[in-house]
């Protein structure tokens, strides 16, 4: 019983933890209120749009992941969300214009601290699926085919986040020409 009263304080910790902020973010909980205040049976306008958007990441959750892609949507999403969004803006505003004291204005997918930090998460939440599907026994991927290969699969897995970084990093470089 102690144990069980342990882990539900430690989660409740944890919740009260990820409400913390840094600053007011109204704009997005009202951005996205406008659009679907009124939620309708026949969406129109905004809602149809939030809808179109949230069928889609619904869909390619699924076609990447399979069945069991309901959990990971809000991951998904939000990546997704995130990355579009921050390369769009990128794109199409024109943030040289602005200058700073210290620094530029640019999206946020311009510096690499923000691309690393998406590769680490997305690294993260592989290990975190491998480990909730397969238990320890996630661990024996490493060694397959052969033995030998152990050092190379260690390898490759502490490297993805990098290879993931440069390769988004590069992909924004070139369009941005």
């Amino acid at each position: 019983m102690n144990v069980l009263s342990c882990s539900i304080n430690t989660l409740n910790g944890l919740y009260d933890l990820s409400g913390v902020e840094v600053g007011q973010h109204f704009y997005w909980k009202n951005g996205a209120a406008l659009a679907v205040r009124n939620p309708q049976t026949i969406p129109t306008g905004g809602q149809n749009f939030f809808e179109y958007v949230l069928e889609f990441i619904r869909d390619v959750s699924k076609t990447q992941i399979g069945e069991e892609y309901g959990p990971w949507v809000p991951f998904i999403g939000t990546m997704f969300l995130f990355i579009f969004v921050s390369n769009w803006s990128g794109a199409l505003l024109p943030w040289k214009i602005i200058q700073l004291p210290h620094g530029e204005l640019a999206a946020p997918t311009n510096d690499i601290n923000n691309i690393v930090a998406l590769a680490l998460l997305t690294s993260v939440a592989y290990f975190y699926a491998g480990l909730t599907k397969k238990g320890l026994s996630y661990f024996g991927k490493y060694i397959q085919p052969t033995p030998i290969l152990l050092p190379i699969n260690i390898l490759e897995d502490f490297t993805k986040p990098l290879s993931l970084s440069f390769r988004c990093k590069g992909k924004l470089h070139n369009s941005r020409k």
